[in-house]
């Protein structure tokens, strides 16, 4: 197995690049062409937990996002070991797709109206809800409570804006800090530099430590799709349909039962 890591001045070094993903073919042929290449190349996440995490005592990456890749390899390739991952932050996804650097994004990429004018997004393969990740001793048991505190989010994601509707419901207005990667939010949660750390549960649930604490809050379904370069359509098309048969036959629910999702 191949692992091209990106290396972002805004992404925890891991040390290794390869090549191999920047030969994509012509949108028309993408599916058979993949299969004449041999090697599926795919833009992950590495930071977190339960879904795409590189784990440091094993030096692997992990999680639903990595096993979903390698089953997409197994069906398009005959082989679940035929994957090139490339490491991506989360602004970097939609245009890791138009440069052709990688065939597919399976990196929490939630489905919205305006993301699928811009690119190709299959069925949703998992869907979670925005919450809160808080410290203990903060006392905050809600959005309701956090009028005018500090909220830490990802940027490029639709998460601050799913909070600002929500909080208008409790005539809340809170300000918001935008980082590159999760691990760095987590940190401004633990030094009191930010109020509160928000992100989809499942998330969150991986960076849990134990003087923090999950908020019962949930709220704007978040639907996670497989994302392909807009005109990708007969690769878009075949993974929707493989997602779907995933649906049917369990292969997702034994992946989300796996990783405790």
């Amino acid at each position: 197995m191949k692992i091209r890591l990106l290396l972002l001045t805004q992404l925890f070094a891991l040390g290794l690049l390869f090549s191999g993903c920047s030969d994509t073919p012509a949108r028309s042929a993408q599916l058979q062409a993949i299969r004449k290449r041999g090697i599926l190349c795919v833009g992950i996440q590495s930071d977190v937990p339960r879904f795409g995490y590189y784990n440091p005592k094993t030096g692997e990456l992990e999680g639903l996002e990595i096993d979903l890749a390698r089953s997409i390899a197994e069906a398009i390739l005959g082989n679940k070991e035929g994957v090139s991952f490339t490491v991506v932050t989360t602004p970097m996804r939609g245009p890791m797709l138009d440069n052709g650097e990688v065939d597919m994004i399976i990196a929490a990429y939630t489905i919205t109206e305006e993301r699928k004018r811009l690119y190709n997004i299959t069925r949703p393969y998992y869907i979670d809800e925005v919450g809160f990740l808080v410290r203990k001793d903060s006392g905050l048991t809600g959005l309701a409570d956090m009028q005018g505190k500090t909220i830490g989010v990802i940027r490029g994601t639709t998460t601050s804006e799913a909070i600002t509707r929500e909080a208008a419901k409790y005539g809340v207005k809170v300000r918001f800090w935008d980082f590159p990667s999760n691990p760095p939010i987590l940190a401004a949660l633990l030094n009191k530099q930010i109020d509160a750390y928000s992100v989809d549960k499942s998330i969150l649930l991986g960076y849990l430590q134990e003087d923090t604490l999950l908020l019962p809050d949930g709220f704007d379904p978040q639907e996670y799709g497989i994302a392909t370069k807009l005109g990708n359509d007969k690769l878009a098309a075949y993974l929707d349909t493989l997602i779907q048969t995933m649906q049917h036959n369990g292969t997702l629910a034994t992946l989300r039962h796996k990783w405790g999702l």
